[in-house]
């Protein structure tokens, strides 16, 4: 396992996301989602502080991989608890109360996202975060990968969430979750001047101090 900590966000009944302390600027976040006496693991990284955490839920049903490139601990987990490993799934997994969302489909970047509807959960992997380093300004909550703003993943929109999970940064829990997403797709391209200067200045960073992600729920 790797040298590092982790911290347990959103913490509730049936969401768990932890976000791992290295790379500290890539904000690894990883999921745990419980239905009806299952705990489905998304992108999981390992650590011997989520295992104690999971002791606490229901046993794992399997672990899904919503990104090509995002390996992490999926399959050292999966064998772990004995249960199936999904990569980049472009259809529902057998079981799985998720409706999929194939968010990218080409060599380098084959990406699927979740929707559970009955929680108004919407899992992402790298199209959106939270991270500093996708957002083009401190008031941003949350923006696409640098490189989906050269193609906004319009496949994300629509859905109206309460929650946001994403593979790189805080959980975002609220009601207008669904539409920060809407606009985030809908500003991507326009809002690319905008990114490069922050990342050139580090107005984001600077800016996260003030304008905190506020989440709730």
């Amino acid at each position: 396992m790797c040298r590092m900590d982790v911290r347990f966000t959103g913490d509730g009944a049936d969401m768990v996301t932890w976000i791992a302390s290295a790379p500290g600027f890539m904000q690894r976040a990883s999921h745990a989602l419980v239905v009806d006496g299952a705990t489905w693991l998304i992108d999981p990284v390992d650590h011997p502080d989520v295992r104690a955490r999971l002791a606490d839920l229901p046993p794992p049903a399997g672990v899904v991989q919503l990104l090509d490139r995002h390996g992490r601990d999926c399959a050292r987990m999966a064998t772990a608890f004995g249960v199936p490993l999904t990569r980049t799934p472009r259809h529902s997994v057998a079981g799985a109360p998720f409706t999929a969302i194939t968010v990218r489909d080409a060599p380098g970047w084959r990406e699927s996202a979740r929707w559970w509807p009955d929680r108004s959960v919407l899992v992402v992997a790298e199209a959106l975060g939270t991270a500093p380093y996708f957002r083009a300004r401190p008031a941003d909550v949350l923006g696409p990968h640098p490189a989906a703003r050269v193609w906004p993943p319009r496949r994300l929109t629509g859905f109206p969430a309460r929650h946001v999970l994403v593979g790189h940064g805080e959980p975002l829990n609220r009601d207008d979750a669904g539409a920060l997403v809407d606009a985030a797709v809908a500003q991507a391209r326009r809002g690319a001047p905008a990114w490069m200067v922050s990342l050139l200045t580090g107005s984001v960073r600077r800016g996260d101090r003030r304008s905190p992600i506020v989440t709730r729920g």
